[in-house]
């Protein structure tokens, strides 16, 4: 039974894609409770940009935003060959996964530590290893609320939308869908983390809110520009491993019973 599993290729395929996507997904959550300064990494200048009455803003961002772009090149693609029900199916898992891993992490983080483990890096700066463990793993219900939320309601839109347009132009125009889709997916999840978190639970003011939501959409309107050509690039590797005939009955069939 395995081995004829393995043996097809479009679910060899749906394996593969589908363990990316989980995979950036968690990562994405687990690295995300670092906020890091753009212009630092690259080694320019604080863009002090004024936005809504707020100034000194900046790009400052949470680490996640480094595989969210995987993810939702993931989504274009798992939508091209196996539809919105793929999309759905793998982003319905993806969130009981985060959960599941939240609550081992809580679990982990309530354990009792070894003393000797505590001190241990008390030389590399982290003076005690358990708060150490228990603030990079132990993020508040909030933003787990706020940021599985936000995946969900984006997956459902970034489908929809990437749906809608290729019914209308057909096999042309996968920029047009990927880029579409994501950018209107991204700015969904980008506000609706922050009004969640920032707003609701942390209690910023709506225009600060809004203006740091705003900072981080246009990174992520950029990245979503320049992944474009990555699009292109996977999807040729899927048609030469699919071969035309196959590959073409499957987006036939994924639009079909989406």
């Amino acid at each position: 039974m395995i081995h004829s599993i393995i043996k097809d290729k479009p679910t060899r395929l749906f394996l593969i894609l589908g363990g990316f996507f989980v995979a950036n997904a968690l990562i994405a959550e687990v690295v995300g409770v670092k906020l890091f300064s753009l212009e630092q990494t690259l080694g320019m200048a604080p863009a002090n940009l004024t936005l809504f009455g707020e100034s000194g803003l900046g790009f400052t961002l949470s680490a996640g935003t480094l595989t969210w772009p995987i993810v939702f090149i993931m989504t274009d693609i798992i939508n091209e060959y196996y539809g919105f029900r793929g999309v759905r199916f793998l982003s319905i898992l993806t969130a009981a996964i985060i959960g599941f891993s939240f609550l081992v992490f809580y679990g982990a983080i309530h354990l009792a530590p070894d003393n000797y483990w505590m001190g241990s890096q008390k030389e590399n700066g982290v003076p005690n290893m358990q708060a150490g463990y228990a603030q990079v793993l132990g993020q508040g219900m909030s933003i787990i609320f706020a940021s599985l939320t936000a995946f969900l309601v984006g997956q459902m839109a970034d489908a929809s939308v990437f749906k809608k347009i290729k019914i209308i132009t057909g096999e042309k125009g996968i920029w047009m869908r990927a880029t579409l889709s994501t950018l209107i997916s991204q700015l969904i999840d980008t506000f609706c983390v922050a009004y969640i978190y920032l707003y609701f639970s942390l209690g910023f003011s709506f225009p600060r809110v809004t203006a740091i939501g705003l900072t981080g959409y246009i990174y992520k309107f950029v990245v979503a520009i320049l992944c474009t050509p990555l699009i292109y690039i996977i999807h040729n590797l899927i048609e030469q491993y699919l071969g035309k005939t196959k590959a073409a009955e499957m987006k036939r069939s994924a639009l079909e019973k989406s």
